[in-house]
């Protein structure tokens, strides 16, 4: 299973608004076939799994990141895949809260006969499937935070200089987060401000994220979609309306890159699930533009906490991911 999770994560940032998932074949104590599910969402991992197996799939267990799908679509349910390849047992890191599948998958590999064997690294297969879940059960997907500062929290000085508090390796690792999400969203003034790319550099070629802008304002004149950038969607009014038309939309992990404003009414939003920080060791000072803007918190049981999961050196510069669990 957890050879599974490694190739779910390849899939991260290209297969919404389907999950990314991992599938794992083994034979006799060999592995036969590997597959995770491909960019935009098709075909499924099983299905990548049991055309590398062929043949060998036959008696083999399967061990699969997320509950094999039981819907037809544009292609036929994974779970009959799995049958019909005569699969002998399935292992599922967790069940799909879709309600198209919701556990018939796994009760049709039962009534098949195919023995099912649940909940198998499923903390772990959550975690990584987060954006996934939080757009089926909650309506919206999920939203990291990410903030490049000074030791003090500031983003720019009093004039707004910015470039470049962190440093380039900071700046080369947010490509890897670009890559992982499969969108990337500003606000307003921001755009206006810097006229960002929000495209992925230095990565080959791969599927850009989507731009999302979020202002009520007409937009600046950002690069145009085409091979090096995504499409562009603009958004407006509260934080809890546009993330749930996002996940209208299908996206599944949003990367909000700023500014202040923005990250504010998001946190007090309650709509921000993982911060990710990028603290470089410089002091701008209390005249420095903030990272976050006001929050007027009464008090400290209101502000939001979260908990710290990673953290590492990253040239200069230290790296620190929080989550907020929630129940």
């Amino acid at each position: 299973m957890a050879q599974a999770l490694v190739l779910a994560r390849r899939g991260l940032g290209n297969t919404w608004p389907n999950p990314a998932v991992g599938c794992v074949l083994i034979r006799d104590g060999i592995v036969v076939g590997r597959g995770w599910t491909q960019p935009g969402g098709r075909p499924h991992a099983e299905v990548m799994a049991l055309r590398q197996a062929g043949e060998a799939a036959r008696g083999a267990t399967a061990y699969v990141t997320l509950e094999p799908c039981a819907h037809h679509g544009r292609t036929p349910p994974c779970a009959e895949a799995l049958v019909t390849a005569g699969v002998a047992r399935v292992v599922a890191a967790q069940t799909d809260p879709d309600p198209r599948v919701a556990g018939r998958g796994l009760e049709i590999l039962r009534q098949a006969g195919i023995k099912v064997t649940e909940n198998i690294c499923e903390a772990e297969a959550r975690a990584m499937q987060r954006g996934f879940l939080t757009r089926i059960t909650e309506g919206r997907p999920m939203l990291t935070l990410k903030l490049g500062t000074s030791f003090d929290g500031r983003i720019a000085t009093s004039g707004g200089e910015s470039q470049w508090i962190t440093s380039e390796l900071a700046r080369r690792h947010v490509q890897l987060l670009r890559l992982t999400h499969d969108a990337v969203m500003v606000g307003g003034g921001t755009a206006r401000a810097d006229l960002p790319g929000l495209n992925l550099r230095g990565m080959g070629a791969q599927r850009q994220p989507v731009r999302v802008v979020v202002s009520s304002r007409p937009l600046p004149d950002l690069p145009p979609e085409g091979a090096a950038h995504g499409p562009l969607w603009q958004v407006s009014g509260a934080p809890q309306d546009f993330m749930r038309e996002l996940g209208t939309r299908g996206l599944t992990r949003v990367l909000c890159e700023g500014g202040g404003i923005l990250a504010a009414s998001l946190l007090r939003a309650d709509c921000v699930d993982e911060l990710i920080g990028y603290t470089a060791g410089l002091v701008i000072g209390g005249d420095g533009r903030p990272g976050v803007a006001a929050m007027e918190l009464a008090h400290l049981s209101d502000a939001p906490r979260f908990r710290l999961v990673e953290q590492r050196r990253i040239g200069p510069d230290l790296m620190h991911r929080w989550v907020r669990d929630r129940a």
